[in-house]
This record gives structure tokens, C-alpha cells and sequence, in this order.
């Protein structure tokens, strides 16, 4: 079983990485412990995850509440009878609608059962979840992080923890995933924590601008 955290633990486990690594441990320093993100197992947690793809947070957040404002709870039946002019209404695009729609499907069918994920293993649950259209491995990556804890997960399709993994390394922004990837393998079994370190800096660092 892959190995995860919780708040118990997440400190510690900060420490660790940052021990092996000066940078992070620099963060550290400068900013105190990051947050630990976490979201419930539930249907609304992967739309609201769907949603934060390649837009704002704050944007993802405004569609989610004006989805929860017109049908209460977020539950798949209820998603799966809104129709799509209704879903736009919700600021949801014509792809995030399929994408959500889909993911209604697949749970009310049975094909994904949102509570038999956690007794699973990291590349098992990423084969599950990336059998739904419009899920991929960036919103696997931030579920396996914020939702099951899971300890050893680098997004490298996240913008924010690249951009500040490179600024912090000093490295050019050509730099190759391959190389963004290999640095990241330094911080294994903890590499959840180190990109939570990262985000950490990312954010704090906005505020100062």
C-alpha cells in the first residue's frame, strides 16, 4: 500500500524532506509549515478538481458554489439530470460539462466507486480515475495529494509547483520535465510534502508582490 500522511504526521514528514534538501528547507525557514490541503472522498472533491483545470482557483470556486446554489448537494444523480444550458449557467464550459457528466456516469453506473479507491495503490487508482474522459494525470496527482494523502506524488503538470520548484532551484525555464522529474526523485517517499513546501512558497511569495 502506498504510504500516506495525516495531521499527525504531516509536520514531521516536512521536516524529513526538508532535511535532505537545503532549498526546501530554506522555505521552511522563511515561511513556517505550509497548509495541509485536504478535501473529503466524495464526488464533489473530483468536480471541483475537474473544474481548477488550466484556470483560476477562484474561478473553479465561483462555478462550484453556483452549481451547490442551484442543486444543494453535488451528488452524481442530481449533476447527471441537470442539462447542459443549466450546467453553463453554472459557468461550466462545454468540456467541463462533459467532463463532469461523464464522471456522474461512471459513479451511478458503478464503473468508479469513489469509497474502494483508498484500499488502493497509487497506480491502480491513477488507471481507474484516468478512465473517465476529461481526467488526467495532473487531477489524479492533485486527488492522490489532497484527498487520500498520499505521501510520494510530484505534479509535474502543476504550473504553480514547477514555477516554484525553478525559481527556488535557480533553474532555467527551459528546464526538461525529464530534469524537473529527476530532482523531484531526491525527495521520495515524501514528494507530496515537498510540493506542498512548494505551493507554500508559490503563494507566499504572490502576496509580496
Amino acid at each position: 500500500m502506498s504510504l500516506s500522511f495525516d495531521q499527525s504526521t504531516f509536520l514531521h514528514l516536512c521536516d524529513e524532506v526538508c532535511k535532505t534538501d537545503y532549498d526546501l528547507n530554506n522555505i521552511l525557514q522563511k515561511y513556517g509549515y505550509p497548509p495541509m490541503w485536504s478535501r473529503e472522498n466524495t464526488f464533489e472533491s473530483l468536480v471541483h478538481i475537474i473544474l481548477e483545470q488550466q484556470v483560476s482557483l477562484a474561478s473553479a470556486l465561483a462555478a462550484l458554489n453556483k452549481l451547490k446554489e442551484r442543486i444543494q448537494e453535488i451528488t452524481p444523480l442530481r449533476v447527471s439530470l441537470l442539462t447542459d444550458e443549466e450546467l453553463r449557467a453554472c459557468y461550466f464550459s462545454r468540456q467541463k460539462t462533459l467532463y463532469v457528466k461523464h464522471l456522474a456516469e461512471h459513479i451511478v453506473s458503478g464503473k468508479l466507486k469513489l469509497d474502494e479507491l483508498p484500499q488502493l495503490d497509487d497506480d491502480d487508482i491513477r488507471k481507474q480515475l484516468c478512465a473517465v474522459k476529461g481526467i488526467g494525470n495532473w487531477t489524479v496527482d492533485v486527488y492522490l495529494m489532497f484527498v487520500l494523502h498520499r505521501a510520494d506524488v510530484f505534479p509535474v503538470g502543476d504550473l504553480a509547483a514547477v514555477n516554484a520548484l525553478k525559481k527556488v532551484k535557480g533553474l532555467p525555464a527551459s528546464v526538461s520535465r525529464e530534469d524537473l522529474l529527476l530532482i523531484a526523485e531526491a525527495w521520495a517517499p515524501y514528494r507530496t510534502v515537498a510540493t506542498m513546501l512548494l505551493w507554500h512558497f508559490y503563494l507566499e511569495e504572490r502576496k509580496s508582490v
